[in-house]
Parts: structure tokens; C-alpha cells; sequence
């Protein structure tokens, strides 16, 4: 029950220093593009590749002085490259070119982690549902219990939102991988489009149709949604657990580690935590969405206001969704289920979950749907008030055979091999 996160492996695909190694990835692109249309010598290509690192420390010095971090990043490349090839480098570029076509690098990066984190999660849910497939439980409706159903194929529900999410952010991820090498304003004014293709063939990126000197927005806006959604649907499934794990319900519980405490004055507490952590981290990515859609509106053909922006909710975002997959994974892998529990809660008050089946058997008897429903209603309310049995209430108006039909658990279950079919399960 341990839980392992690969936080750091995808912190630090945000971090300073791994942000300026993709500027630099970006930079020694275009001079392998110039190189292969013959403009840069093997020489000059072989000599910056060696020499070209950066030192953030330097940086830090040089931008005190010209209050531009791209300039302080190049000046210090420049300086370990020397006088005779740093001319070569940012030939033709403006700082968006390597800034926008970065960023996309470092969201690709992350998204691969995402996307291995989600597989495992799809995973677990899909071992979850075949495991539970005819564990009857209490299907509910407005919080309260509706009709009978089995756990696996509440489970069926949960594995395809997550399915239909990574398809969603499948299409996001598609649309990212968009790079730009086309200088000031987007108009290859001093670099040809020729050397933007062959650097971005380089990088695994493909050529934005047209860029007004950044990469417009609603791509990225696009791409946070997707991750808005996929919180979503995690807590959807916390929420589920939450209500279910509640002493009145009692049918799942989170798992309970060896040693573990659930509260400093309560020790017969077992609280769902992990579930509770997972709502709230939601809210938080979900709050991320709103200031990249705002993003979108950007002065003409290019401001930074969204940059400032990107630099907080890009990294929240992606290692939160990281941090959320994995704990969902846990949970769903260690989650005890309740089958004594769930049968209890179907029996309550002799079984009222079974009202539609009473219902639907007067009427095939002849009896009008609304003199039966009269009819069910007034048994069910009344051993619901009471605490009484509506099985034993409705034999008034069925007979034994009836009763054992309206009562079986298997008139439930005839379709959910069915549904299960849909999933290749």
C-alpha cells in the first residue's frame, strides 16, 4: 500500500535548468536545419555542439543587467561557444520561436508520464469491474437507492469516462505537439520555412499552419481543458467512494494500512483521505483552466501577459494530474468491498428496491399503472416509515410465485454480460 509518485521525474521536466536544456535543444535544431541546406560548415555545427551549455548562475548576472531572460540565456551559450560561431546561433529567430516550440517540448515530456499513469489506471479499473462483475449492490439515484445493479458495472461507468479522457487529452496532446521557427511576427522574415520544417522534423514536432510570433492559445487552453476534465472524472469516482464508505452505506473502504491512524482523538476511525485529497486537488486544476482560457485573448500579433501566466499552471497542473492518476491507481488497487454490506443495504425494509418489479407484475395482472403504483407506493412508504418489510407486505397482492419473481436478484443481471461484451471483457 506504499505509494510511489514520480513527482520529481516530471518536477523536474519543469524545473529552471531543464527549461533552458529545451531552449538550448531548440537552438541547436535550427543550426542542424541550417547545416543540412549546406549554410552552416561541419565545422561550426560540431564546434557548438560541444561547447554550447549554459550556466544559470551566469544568467542570473546578465539579466540583472538587460531584464530579458532569453537574451541572458543566449549571451551565456554564447560565451562558452566563443566569438567565431556565436553569430550562427538564434540566426534569424525572435524568443518565441525557441520559448513556444520549448514549452511544447517540456508539455509532450509531461504528458507521456500522464498518459502512462492514466493506462494504469485504466487498468486497474478494468481488473476492478471484471472482479466485481456480478457483486450485487445498490444502484442509486438522487442519493438514495434506486434499483439493483452489480459493482463491476459501476465500475464499467467510471472506465469509460476515464477511457473517453484519454482520448480527449490523446486529441490536446495532438494538437501541442506544434512548434514555430518563423521570426518576428510569424512572417520568415529572415528565416525560411525550410529550416523550420527540418527543425521541427528533428524535435517530433510539426510546423504551426501560421503563428503570429507565439503559438495561439486556444491550443493550450485546449489542452488544460482536457486535464480539467480528466480531475474531474477522478473525483467523480472519490465522490463515489466518499458516499460509499459513510458508516450509513458501508459498502467500500478505502484501504487501511498496517500502522495507520485516522484520527488524533478518534481511534475507531478509518477515514477516506485519499478520496477527500483528490476532490480538492481537483478544484485546483480545474481552477487552472480558467486563466489559460484567458490567455487566449492576446494583444495583435504577440504579448507576454500569458506567459507569467503558463509558468505557474502548466507545471501545477501536470504534476498534480501526475500526483492524482497515481493516488487513484492506489486506491482503486487496494479498495476493500463490502459484499455482506452491499447485500444488507438491498434488503433493507424487505427489499423496496424491488417497487418497479411489483409495480410492472400488477399491471401485466390487469391492473391500470396508476391504481398499481397506488398500490406499491403505500407498502413500500409505509415499511420505509416503519421499518417494516415490504416483501411480506406485497404477498396481500401477489402470490408466492409472483413475489419470488418480482424478488430475484438474476432478473438484474441478465444484461450484464452484455454490457461487459462492449468492453471485450
Amino acid at each position: 500500500m506504499i505509494e510511489r509518485y514520480s513527482r520529481e521525474e516530471i518536477s523536474k521536466i519543469w524545473s529552471r535548468e531543464e527549461k533552458f536544456s529545451y531552449y538550448l535543444k531548440v537552438e541547436i535544431a535550427v543550426l542542424e536545419a541550417y547545416h543540412k541546406l549546406g549554410q552552416i560548415s561541419d565545422e561550426a555545427l560540431a564546434h557548438i555542439k560541444n561547447t554550447a551549455k549554459f550556466d544559470l548562475k551566469r544568467m542570473d548576472e546578465i539579466e540583472k543587467t538587460v531584464g530579458h531572460d532569453v537574451i541572458a540565456f543566449l549571451t551565456s551559450v554564447n560565451e562558452n561557444v566563443g566569438d567565431k560561431y556565436s553569430n550562427l546561433i538564434h540566426k534569424g529567430l525572435t524568443s518565441s520561436d525557441v520559448i513556444d516550440t520549448a514549452f511544447a517540448l517540456q508539455i509532450i515530456d509531461s504528458s507521456n508520464i500522464i498518459l502512462k499513469d492514466l493506462d494504469e489506471v485504466i487498468n486497474s479499473f478494468t481488473s476492478l469491474a471484471k472482479k466485481t462483475k456480478y457483486v450485487i449492490c445498490a444502484g442509486r439515484s438522487h442519493g438514495i437507492g434506486a434499483e439493483v445493479e452489480t459493482f463491476g458495472f459501476k465500475i464499467l461507468n467510471h472506465l469509460e469516462m476515464f477511457n473517453r479522457a484519454k482520448k480527449r487529452f490523446l486529441f490536446a496532446l495532438d494538437e501541442i505537439k506544434t512548434g514555430q521557427i518563423s521570426g518576428p511576427v510569424g512572417t520568415y522574415s529572415n528565416i525560411s520555412p525550410e529550416i523550420e520544417k527540418i527543425a521541427l522534423e528533428i524535435l517530433n514536432l510539426k510546423p504551426a499552419k501560421i503563428s503570429t510570433q507565439v503559438i495561439a492559445r486556444d491550443i493550450h487552453a485546449n489542452y488544460l481543458s482536457s486535464l480539467a476534465i480528466l480531475a474531474s472524472a477522478i473525483e467523480n469516482f472519490a465522490i463515489e467512494i466518499r458516499h460509499l464508505q459513510r458508516w450509513e452505506v458501508a459498502e467500500v473502504e478505502e484501504g487501511f494500512s498496517k500502522g495507520q491512524k485516522g484520527s488524533s482523538a478518534m481511534p475507531h476511525k478509518k477515514n477516506p483521505i485519499k478520496s477527500e485529497n483528490l476532490t480538492g486537488l481537483a478544484r485546483v486544476v480545474r481552477g487552472n483552466l480558467i486563466p489559460a482560457l484567458e490567455n487566449i485573448s492576446l494583444w495583435h500579433e504577440r504579448d507576454i501577459s500569458h506567459s507569467s501566466v503558463e509558468r505557474i499552471i502548466f507545471p501545477d497542473s501536470t504534476i498534480l494530474i501526475d500526483f492524482m492518476l497515481q493516488r487513484l491507481k492506489n486506491l482503486i488497487d487496494n479498495l476493500v468491498i463490502k459484499e455482506e454490506n452491499m447485500k444488507k443495504n438491498l434488503d433493507k425494509y424487505g427489499g423496496i428496491m424491488f417497487s418497479q418489479s411489483c409495480l410492472l407484475k400488477l399491471t401485466k395482472k390487469g391492473m391500470t399503472r396508476e391504481a398499481a403504483y397506488e398500490i406499491v407506493q403505500k407498502e413500500a412508504l409505509f415499511a420505509f416509515n416503519n421499518n417494516g418489510n415490504f416483501k411480506e407486505l406485497m404477498k396481500k397482492h401477489l402470490t408466492k410465485e409472483e413475489i419470488d419473481d418480482c424478488f430475484n436478484y438474476d432478473n438484474y443481471l441478465k444484461n450484464i454480460d452484455e454490457i461487459f461484451a462492449r468492453f471485450s471483457l
